[in-house]
């Protein structure tokens, strides 16, 4: 090893800070300096590849750890006594002994950090020394070395379904078109493919990488932990520039697919790859109870203080009352003694040191402890997994898990957290004409009764057809002829093998229900006449941006991924006949053969299982792609057709191994829904997309620009040259709104009142309202046709916004809204996402609970109002409050005139404003207008203003729900932190996107959905889950199993302390307040530390004060969290007296017995410990609600080991602490019968009164848990019989007849 000047490794630090703060990063090739020292090379300054997570070394450990944990001022104060402790002057008992205490927490804690560290290094050593691929000058070729080697500016090859080891600039790929697939699963959760393309101009195809000859400087931003947003610039020494962003960036944690390698130039490494930078590990949060706790810690603070202050003035005073000095009193060596006012100030600090265990110094170790194992009891709940997905609830936030039993107000994102994120094509409108497609429906519909036979739900209150639902598995063919227009479907039931470990399945977004669709009859009529023109028409460009406006990768090779393990497509004869079997003898068959097509009047839907068995096309296996047959078939039937006059053939060879791996599962659907029409995407590079058309012609438009969705302009465009006329074209697609307003002068100009395009645009939004009031996604679409001229000028300014380092994204942003005006309306879509399983009920159970639903989302207030009815969020019989305008003035206007009538009808209802729908008796919900309130993004960002903010809260605290339409990521957050800072209340925020992410974030806790839209919700939260109806389950049960556990126990150890601090402070009146113990100080240790230490742990993890179905049964009960019942200031103060009582009878019940004879201190004092250990433990046994053999076991077994430690000890320790000996004392005193005596009495008449107060409570004033507890013990069928009525009091209590009675007063009779 050489000696390295520490100025030279000062300097070298000096320059890494210094590149910290500067806005960009330049990097060279390291292949010029390979022999040059490391700190001779241009990329010093960069981290390197070393992952090091863990926090200790062998010898820093100790010293780094302690300075942690003395963080805690509970820590510091208890070392400090014990340091005290070594003062002559001050000392209670021996130096030593005081430290024991404080020493075992200390260690305890730095065990279990070690621990945690040592699995740390273990898993930095694993990544540090996995084998990858860097180019070496010396040897002109890529050789093996470890991930710990790679430097920014190195050259690294990544192979096919390798990890990419650090954040990589793509610079070539075996693939020829220049494109990379990765899968980001590790980073995002997300399952489905993303293209990365090589920077334009550093890739020949056919020719092999030389990274030798790279000669470029690579310009970009500084680490940054934005996984979507990458940007630089790649100059040459002739000082061109190359611009380049994310899609050219391989991130460190991604795994490469489908392509044989990829190599590039290494950006970031180490601690700076944008994963490292979102690796933030588990998430901390202080508990509502831990704040309390530290406030009541402060208490006994002040309580400490004046005990003490009581023993320093006692014992001066008690000093004065002698005329002649005791000789007991040892004076100074000079023969002088302390005067009394020195010697109660120094008693003042002896007391402390003599009390200290006043602060319960083992809380917060117990309360860690505790978390620990409520947590893993979450996690281990059968009902919260899914089988589906082999995915149990997750725990990211240790701490706040009794925060769970305290929510007020829940956040829910709709698609995906409601919904299924699972996206279905149902309609289209094109150029004003609207097509049903009731064929799909139907077929959708037969779907639904196959599986749910006997279960017939309505998702969508306003839908004609019946809704949808999930199937096995179904494979659809279509064949047919050209010339004509029939299609023929086949489903297929048959078991999905369980592939769904953490993915949705082999590909995203790729179940039967999202990838068939049934065209409509009279669209592919038109579709087959616009097809014998030259292949133009409006039609023909609405399935072209359908098929090509998206982000959606075409995948030929799935063999190379890993985790796909063989087609999940697998059919048989006999499935298909029991299927069919099935449905000749179902109701069903006779409500489908009533349904009507869009065709003519008198068409009407055959029967749909009539076909002819004999057929082998019938019953053969089929794939998810189309393939080629020579017979036609009707859509429905299945029957050979050659008579009707609406005839298509669909084919598309080789689709077999074709997947596509969209982004999202809008895309897919409508990507499926093009295929369906014979429009199917085949391949997508970065430079061309190629499609097929329903003739079989193959269509390549070369892609000249891509304009990617963004939540600020709600669209996304792709520039094209279209094949056959050069033109160059802009497909569009985007959220009405966003498309509308981008026509040009349809609506503006008044000469054009009656146009085309403004006939168009008014049906078209009329059919959007439709899909919208029937619970659809919509989504528009447009084209543009651009000039030469226009496109060459704009396309200067987007290049120079895509070189620019600052501002890139507004200047971006600029240059998108530049382009993107004066369309064309194609038409809109209409996309069915269906709810999820029980979301009503939860919903209900939620409001029945006290909590209040608020529904924040992006979509249209016509969609999500519809799944607001759907989902129970609103009811008929609420008085709905629409707020949708874009002038303030009227929205004040309405705002205040909405809160008059409202004030009035809340007056005369004597509604709680704070806690509103239930009073403090749970009598059941008091009788206010049920109120519901929907607003969108732009009248919401008014009503968040200065002026009008306190109003509008006001109306919200009324409100039964509150659904925000049209809201941006930004405005979720602020929503909650409004609503927070407001009314100073519990929230919850729970979402499955990344748009979600502020909101969980901003909430006290956040609950991350881990569904169809990746993991970044999951991972910025605090739990996780897989399914919305799981939040019923983990709020009402674990919740308040979590928070009445936790409360409990931390009263509980306040009482311990005091109770058995006090027996010391009560002998200080008989021993001249000198600091005398009447306990050996090694039990007195003991006590805490063992004797009386695991009953309370144990009581916090595991007491059930009701069982999990009676709180399912009872969401009312869930109350009590939120009004803070269970841990109240007066809950605290009256554990204190009683523990003060408790003490006083533990130490004069002795006291009295025992006086006037001669037995020793500590013979005095043995029956008081004993009898505070038997005090202790049953007032803990009283408090217990539901025991176990644990309980058992723990209980007794802590009495067992204080006796067996205490004959040990008194028959070991002979001189311990002189001049008194514990010797024999114990087992003197259990042969004496008034030994047993006075416990029996002591104990008894210590917990006579909690006893008797519990006693009358559940007698004669029982809480809602204490009756709850009460019906449990109950025969099974009549306690049955009393939830029932408990309910049924419920509903009458909250009935909308009687809720319309303004001046009703309530039947539910105080609980």
């Amino acid at each position: 090893m050489t000696w390295t000047n520490p100025l030279t490794l000062l300097r070298h630090g000096w320059e890494r800070h210094k590149d910290r703060d500067r806005p960009i990063r330049t990097v060279v090739s390291n292949l010029p300096f390979e022999d040059l020292k490391k700190r001779d090379q241009p990329n010093r300054r960069y981290e390197g590849n070393v992952i090091k997570t863990n926090k200790y070394r062998l010898w820093t450990f100790i010293p780094i750890n302690l300075f942690e944990q003395f963080h805690r001022m509970a820590n510091v104060y208890f070392v400090g006594l014990a340091i005290l402790n070594f003062v002559p002057v001050v000392n209670a008992f021996q130096p030593e002994v005081a430290l024991i205490p404080i020493c075992v927490i200390l260690a305890l804690t730095a065990i279990k950090d070690g621990w945690e560290d040592f699995r740390r290094y273990q898993t930095d050593q694993q990544l540090n020394n996995m084998p990858c691929f860097i180019f070496s000058r010396k040897q002109m070729c890529f050789v093996k070395r470890r991930w710990k080697d790679v430097r920014v500016g190195d050259f690294v090859q990544v192979l096919s379904n390798e990890i990419i080891p650090a954040d990589i600039l793509l610079l070539h790929t075996s693939d020829p078109n220049g494109v990379c697939h990765i899968e980001t699963a590790n980073l995002d959760g997300e399952t489905n493919l993303k293209q990365r393309k090589v920077v334009p101009g550093f890739s020949t195809l056919g020719e092999p990488f030389q990274p030798q000859i790279f000669d470029s400087t690579v310009v970009c931003e500084n680490p940054n932990n934005n996984l979507n947003l990458f940007k630089g610039y790649v100059e040459r020494p002739n000082m061109t520039r190359t611009g380049f962003g994310i899609d050219s960036l391989l991130l460190r944690g991604c795994t490469v697919r489908n392509t044989d390698d990829a190599a590039g130039i290494v950006v970031y490494a180490g601690h700076g790859t944008k994963s490292m930078l979102n690796n933030n590990g588990p998430r901390y949060k202080r508990s509502k109870i831990e704040r309390k706790m530290n406030t009541d810690v402060l208490f006994c603070v002040v309580l400490l203080f004046f005990m003490c202050l009581i023993g320093a003035l006692g014992h001066a005073i008690w000093l004065e009352t002698f005329t002649t000095i005791p000789p007991y009193i040892v004076p100074y060596s000079n023969g002088n003694y302390t005067p009394s006012a020195l010697a109660g100030f120094y008693m003042f600090f002896t007391m402390i040191i003599l009390l200290q265990v006043m602060i319960p110094v083992s809380l917060y170790v117990s309360i860690e402890l505790v978390k620990m194992g409520q947590v893993f009891f979450i996690t281990q709940d059968i009902e919260l997994y899914d089988e589906e997905l082999d995915s149990r609830v997750k725990c990211r936030a240790l701490n706040i898990t009794e925060d769970l039993g305290q929510i007020q107000y829940v956040f829910s994102d709709k698609t995906g957290t409601l919904t299924e994120n699972k996206m279905v094509f149902r309609r289209c409108t094109i150029m004003g004409t609207e097509y049903c497609h009731d064929e799909n429906a139907a077929r959708l519909a037969v779907l639904s009764g196959a599986n749910e036979e006997k279960d017939e739900v309505t998702i969508y209150q306003q839908t004609n057809l019946p809704p949808l639902f999930p199937v096995d598995e179904l494979q659809d063919s279509y064949t047919g002829d050209k010339n004509h227009a029939n299609t023929h479907a086949t489903a297929v039931t048959g078991r999905i093998s369980n592939v769904t470990a953490g993915a949705q399945g082999d590909m995203a977004f790729s179940s039967a229900l999202e990838t068939v669709v049934v065209p409509d009859r009279k669209l592919i009529m038109e579709v087959d006449r616009q097809m014998e023109s030259i292949q133009r028409g409006a039609y023909l460009d609405f399935f072209l941006a359908l098929a090509i406006c998206n982000t959606v990768v075409v995948s030929t090779v799935t063999a190379q991924r890993q985790r796909v393990k063989g087609r999940r497509n697998s059919s048989s004869k006999g499935s298909f006949c029991n299927m069919g079997d099935w449905f000749k003898n179902s109701p069903l068959r006779k409500i489908l053969t009533s349904l009507k097509f869009c065709k003519s009047e008198g068409e009407t839907l055959n029967d749909p299982f009539t076909f002819d068995e004999d057929d082998p096309d019938i019953l053969r296996s089929s794939s998810v792609s189309d393939s080629t047959d020579d017979y036609e078939f009707n859509s429905i039937t299945g029957k050979k057709d050659i008579s009707s006059q609406c005839k298509y053939k669909r084919n598309v060879s080789g689709s077999e191994e074709m997947c596509y791996e969209a982004h999202s599962p809008d895309e897919a659907a409508l990507i499926y829904a093009a295929k369906a029409y014979g429009f199917t995407m085949v391949e997508r590079t970065p430079h061309y997309v190629t499609v097929k058309l329903p003739n079989e012609t193959l269509m390549q438009f070369d892609v000249l620009d891509v304009l990617t969705f963004d939540s600020t302009r709600r669209r996304m465009s792709i520039i094209v040259r279209h094949p056959y006329t050069n033109e160059i074209i802009m497909y569009t697609k985007g959220a009405d709104s966003a498309i509308f307003e981008r026509l040009g002068n349809v609506f503006s100009d008044m000469t054009q009142v009656d146009s085309v395009e403004k006939q168009i645009a008014v049906k078209t939004q009329k059919d959007l309202d439709m899909y919208a009031r029937d619970g659809l996604r919509t989504l528009c679409f447009a084209k543009k046709v651009i000039s030469e001229q226009e496109y060459k000028a704009w396309s200067a300014i987007r290049q120079e916004a895509v070189l620019a380092i600052d501002e890139t994204e507004e200047l971006l942003m600029d240059t998108a809204n530049y382009i993107e005006n004066n369309f064309t309306l194609l038409g809109a879509t209409g996309i069915e996402d269906r709810l999820q399983e029980s979301v009503p009920e939860t919903i209900q159970a939620l409001r029945q609970a006290g909590m209040q639903v608020w529904v924040l989302t992006g979509d249209k207030p016509e969609t999500a109002i519809n799944i607001a009815y759907s989902c129970k969020l609103l009811d008929h019989e609420d008085l709905v409050f629409t707020f949708t305008t874009m002038k303030k003035s009227v929205f004040k206007m309405r705002l205040e005139d909405t809160l008059v009538e409202v004030r009035r009808s809340t007056l005369s209802a004597g509604v709680d404003h704070q806690f509103r729908g239930y009073n403090s008796a749970f009598t059941g919900p008091l009788m206010e207008p049920s109120i519901g309130l929907v607003i969108d993004g732009l009248t919401l960002s008014m009503a968040m203003s200065d002026d009008l903010v306190d109003q509008f809260v006001e109306l919200c605290k009324h409100c039964r729900a509150v659904l925000c339409c049209r809201v941006t990521p930004l405005q979720k957050s602020s929503v909650v932190k409004l609503i927070q800072k407001k009314l100073r209340v519990m929230t919850l925020a729970i979402g499955d996107g990344a748009n979600d992410v502020n909101m969980i974030q901003a909430a006290d806790v956040g609950i991350g959905v881990s569904g169809q839209e990746g993991m970044q919700a999951v991972m910025a939260s605090d739990f996780a889950i897989t399914r919305f109806k799981h939040l019923q389950r983990l709020l009402l049960v674990h919740g308040q199993w979590c928070y009445s556990r936790l409360a409990n126990m931390v009263i509980y150890f306040f009482y311990k302390n005091v109770a058995y601090v006090n027996l010391l402070f009560w002998y200080q009146f008989f021993c001249g307040f000198s600091a005398t113990a009447m306990i050996d100080y090694w039990l007195m240790i003991l006590f805490n530390l063992i004797f009386t230490s695991v009953p309370p742990i144990m009581f916090g993890i595991m007491d059930k004060e009701v069982s999990d179905s009676t709180l399912l049964s009872l969401p009312e009960l869930y109350k009590r969290g939120q009004l803070t019942q269970g841990y109240k200031r007066s809950t605290f103060w009256i554990a204190i007296l009683d523990a003060f009582y408790q003490s006083l009878v533990c130490f004069f019940i002795p006291y009295l017995t025992y006086n006037g004879s001669d037995i020793g201190i500590y013979s005095f004092g043995t029956p008081m410990n004993t009898v505070s250990l038997f005090t202790i433990i049953l007032h803990l046994a009283i408090e217990i609600k539901s025991w176990t053999v644990v309980h058992w076991v723990i209980m007794i077994g802590s009495v067992v080991v204080y006796f067996i430690v205490t004959l040990a000890y008194s028959a070991i320790c002979i001189s311990c602490n002189p001049p008194s000996d514990p010797y024999w004392i114990m087992h003197k005193q259990m042969a004496d019968p008034m030994f047993y005596l006075v416990c029996i009495l002591t104990t008894v008449v210590a917990l006579l009164p909690r006893y008797t107060v519990h006693v009358l409570q559940g007698t004669l004033a029982p809480s809602p848990h204490r009756r709850a507890l009460q019906l449990e013990r109950l025969p099974p069928s009549y306690r049955e019989q009393k939830i029932r009525e408990w309910r049924g009091l419920r509903d009458t209590c909250c009935s909308p007849s009687l809720r319309s009675q303004k001046h009703f007063q309530s039947p539910c009779p105080s609980a």
